[in-house]
């Protein structure tokens, strides 16, 4: 399995930008795309998730009602659009798979247990 991120860069606050996970070797669908955030000095965080088979979607609440997730199953890809952006969003952003339907490990932050990361793009929020 491989994920590639893209999509980072710099924004000024309540700006926007999209980020893109373009996904290879799952052979189903059973499997979740997550997007995890790393700001300097903190632990990585969970930020969004998207069940691969029923489409159901999961935000943290400090981006619920400015992030949005969804995904092209032509081109396995996952989005992530992120919108009034904060300074406090700035860090840098992976994306995660999991060979199961399911969000847990980003809902509960669980970065560790992640099966599959991709590399990390830059975001940051600034004047």
């Amino acid at each position: 399995v491989q994920l590639q991120a893209s999509g980072g860069g710099l924004v000024q606050p309540g700006g926007s930008l999209r980020l893109s996970c373009t996904v290879s070797g799952f052979t189903s669908d059973y499997y979740a795309i997550g997007w995890f955030r790393q700001a300097p000095g903190k632990a990585r965080e969970g930020v969004s998730c998207i069940n691969r088979r029923d489409g159901s979607t999961y935000y943290a609440d400090s981006v619920k009602g400015r992030f949005t997730i969804s995904r092209d199953g032509a081109k396995n890809t996952v989005y992530l659009q992120m919108s009034s952006l904060k300074p406090e969003d700035t860090g840098i952003y992976y994306c995660s798979a999991d060979g199961a339907p399911t969000c847990a490990k980003v809902r509960l932050s669980y970065y560790y247990g992640v099966d599959y990361w991709g590399n990390g793009t830059q975001v940051t929020v600034s004047a």
